[in-house]
């Protein structure tokens, strides 16, 4: 089996944003290093699960990983100089 693309970056949670609504996921706004400016930070769900299954959470200030990843076929060989390699 092999591995889909991917590319992990660090990042920092910045805050933690309470919900308007008590229903509603409390949510980890992250700081991702290395992002442009206007696109840096991401909000997600506050609620992560622990090696034993035990539900987490994010604390501000914690230092974490993100990482993007696709399947084969929904990415584009690279050149040496960086250019799309196109076919043909």
């Amino acid at each position: 089996m092999t591995e889909k693309p991917s590319v992990t970056l660090p990042g920092t949670v910045e805050k933690i944003i309470k919900p308007i609504e008590p229903r509603e996921p409390e949510k980890a706004q992250i700081a991702i290093e290395g992002a442009d400016d206007l696109y840096r930070e991401i909000r997600i769900e506050n609620s992560l699960t622990d090696e034993n299954g035990d539900q987490v959470r994010l604390k501000k200030g914690a230092e974490v990983e993100v990482t993007v990843e696709a399947p084969q076929e929904a990415t584009t060989p690279v050149n040496g100089d960086g250019s799309e390699s196109r076919p043909g």
